[in-house]
């Protein structure tokens, strides 16, 4: 019949079903496709990201102490020494370490040291500065860097507050 597509076949002479219907299977995240993006992926071994989707974290650093809550107090106007992250909550205090040594100088000094907070609302909206643990910028001593962020209670959707000390 003229206009009509021939149905594709099976090989016993049935025809095939309907294509699936829905959104395409997710694909898993592809690190060197985005590797020049300007967003920082964690540097995590290739297995975990087939597992898993990575997550944005909104890292703030500010040499010498930790921002204050009231820093965080109006949505929008948080600190400006902000940097995005995209990562995964098994993420360890040592790796997120040597990805803020990439864009904070003053970290990179012999002699400093990380201290690490999650900033997140508490049930009354006001936010909570909580300090979870602190790393050596070098690889001398041995903290807080095992610790991984869903070890330390993190959430989704918290910030992330590190002190150059």
């Amino acid at each position: 019949m003229a206009g009509v597509p021939e149905m594709q076949k099976r090989p016993g002479g049935r025809p095939l079903g309907p294509p699936p219907r829905g959104p395409p299977p997710l694909q898993p995240v592809d690190r060197e496709k985005y590797s020049n993006d300007a967003y920082i992926f964690s540097s995590l071994p290739a297995n975990r990201k087939m597992q898993t989707c990575p997550l944005l974290l909104r890292v703030f650093t500010k040499i010498g102490s930790h921002h204050s809550k009231d820093d965080f107090a109006v949505r929008g106007k948080e600190p400006k020494d902000e940097v995005q992250i995209y990562t995964w909550k098994d993420a360890t205090l040592r790796e997120l370490t040597d990805l803020v040594k990439e864009v904070a100088p003053a970290s990179r000094r012999r002699d400093a040291r990380l201290s690490f907070a999650f900033v997140y609302p508490d049930k009354n909206g006001r936010f909570v500065v909580r300090e979870v643990g602190k790393t050596y910028s070098n690889r001398g001593g041995k903290l807080d860097d095992a610790k991984a962020l869903a070890d330390l209670g993190f959430q989704i959707g918290d910030y992330l507050d590190v002190a150059i000390l």
